[in-house]
């Protein structure tokens, strides 16, 4: 799950905005916002297997005044620290990115004897050899200006290179001590000061003779035989600790980090299109929101209903404070079954319901559209019928969430699927010669232009006039007999249901929710 923390501070006439992601999410420029400060750190190398080197750190990339796109949305990417290593093989972290800045994952600390250390952000430390020495990897690799890290230590005979950091190269083994970690580099993007992106230190077998983490997350080397090396630090990008002699595993490296820091004027919107945490700014006091559920997923041949839809003004909100904002995916398609439900999206008490899936053919219970936000369309089975659509507005609010699904048929040639419930109408009944269309969604203005959002996926058929989708992202269904026509998915972060459909013309899934928050002041 994307975590996105904001932090705010008054400037002027304007606040300051930090948002922290510590998992992959998207990143939606606020109006008027043209530049953002970054800092990206990749995930963390893993250390080496068996008085392995210690795992390099993730590249550490920052800037300013980084030219963004009012309205654009970026995708943002955290990179996963390498994984604990059980063999000589070597692991490196995972990539982290914002726009066109990458930040590449450390390299692995390479095994003792037979392996190989890993180039990277910074580069992992050599693990021991036999005689001679073996070499680091090399860090900033691919070259970056200014550099994003550096390389890993050399292990020699019973020894470990450390594994290189942000601010220094690892440390050479020397005897009788393996090799520490390269120190990581200090930000205070977030008002604090924190560092990232500390080599980790190569295993050993002697207690104290093993390689110290660098600082900014790098774990420790082992030394107790058989042992595994520390983790890097979580969301630090700080390289595994080597594995101890009498094959120990390497550490695992640590997840990576992207931290993006921006000004905004009072009364900005700001759209979530993943699950986040929000820190409210200081001086806000309320806020106008929006809060969307994901759509429902269609079935043979009942339409998915809508995401539930609860927006309002003046909400209170209390400065400094944490909230948990998680935008509901789109429930899978089903088959003969009902579709899945569309998740839940929240906003402090704000909880919109996800969409119910469609009614499906397996059986008469199947057939049967399920309750959410808003309801499914009734399904087809046999030549029964008619099948119910799900209620929608369940559980109950005020103002209503939603609307009930409509009725799907058993009768041929059409055998048509009700329309999944939408946000501002029911969805229309299937019949012996047509899909029921999905109902309407509502239009919102809350982002600054009007857009329409939980309209629900339309009734598919075997043969006749296929549902089309409600306004505000429903899936249209999809017709079997020639001419054969696809059913459609809800689009994604509108809460549209998925359209109903049967093999070879498949229901589909319901789009993703989302969360539009306006600030007051």
């Amino acid at each position: 799950m994307a975590m996105l923390l904001g932090r705010a501070l008054a400037a002027g006439g304007t606040i300051s905005i930090v948002q922290t992601f510590t998992a992959s999410g998207y990143f939606t420029v606020p109006a008027g916002v043209t530049a953002v400060d970054y800092l990206v750190v990749g995930g963390g190398g893993s250390g080496g297997f068996n008085y392995g080197g210690g795992g390099g750190a993730g590249g550490f990339r920052t800037g300013t005044a980084f030219p963004v796109t009012p309205g654009a949305t970026y995708a943002i990417t955290v990179g996963a620290g390498g994984s604990i290593t059980t063999t000589t093989t070597t692991v490196n972290g995972g990539n982290s990115a914002f726009s066109t800045v990458t930040s590449n994952g450390g390299g692995g600390g390479g095994a003792g004897i037979s392996g190989t250390s890993g180039n990277g952000g910074s580069g992992g430390g050599g693990g021991y050899v036999a005689s001679g020495t073996s070499p680091g990897g090399n860090g900033n690799t691919p070259a970056t200006t200014p550099s994003q890290g550096n390389n890993g230590g050399t292990g020699a005979l019973n020894l470990a290179g450390g594994g290189g950091g942000a601010s220094q190269n690892g440390f050479n083994a020397s005897s009788p001590k393996s090799g520490n970690g390269g120190n990581g580099t200090l930000s205070t993007i977030t008002g604090a000061s924190v560092t990232y992106s500390g080599g980790g230190g190569g295993g050993n077998s002697g207690s104290g003779n093993q390689g110290v983490g660098g600082t900014g997350g790098g774990a420790n080397g082992a030394f107790t035989g058989g042992t595994t090396g520390g983790n890097g630090g979580v969301n630090t990008g700080g390289g595994g600790g080597g594995g101890a002699t009498e094959n120990g595993n390497g550490g695992a490296g640590g997840s990576g980090i992207v931290i993006l820091k921006y000004l905004v004027a009072s009364q900005t919107v700001f759209t979530f299109k993943s699950s986040t945490k929000w820190v409210a700014p200081t001086g806000v006091t309320s806020v106008d929101y929006l809060v969307v559920a994901g759509g429902g997923g269609g079935a043979t041949y009942g339409g998915g209903g809508a995401g539930g839809f609860r927006t309002g003004t003046g909400l209170s909100v209390t400065a400094g404070t944490e909230y948990t904002i998680t935008v509901g995916s789109g429930g899978a398609a089903g088959a003969t079954a009902k579709g899945s439900n569309g998740g839940d999206s929240t906003f402090s008490t704000i909880t919109s319901t996800g969409g119910g899936g469609g009614g499906g053919n397996n059986d008469a219970t199947a057939a049967v559209g399920a309750n959410g936000g808003s309801g499914g369309g009734g399904g087809s089975f046999g030549g029964g019928g008619p099948y119910s659509g799900g209620t929608g507005n369940t559980p109950s609010t005020t103002p209503s969430q939603g609307n009930n699904g409509g009725t799907g048929i058993g009768s041929s040639p059409a055998f048509g699927g009700g329309g999944g419930g939408g946000a501002n109408a029911a969805g229309s009944n299937g019949s012996g010669s047509a899909g029921g269309n999905g109902g309407a969604g509502t239009a919102s203005s809350i982002s600054g232009s009007s857009v329409t959002y939980a309209g629900g996926g339309g009734g598919g058929v075997n043969d006749g006039t296929r549902g089309t989708g409600g306004a505000g992202g429903g899936g249209n269904g999809g017709r079997v007999a020639a001419p054969a026509t696809a059913a459609g998915a809800g689009s994604a972060n509108t809460g549209g249901g998925g359209g109903g459909g049967f093999t070879p013309q498949a229901a589909q899934a319901g789009g993703s929710g989302i969360v539009i928050i306006k600030i007051n002041q």
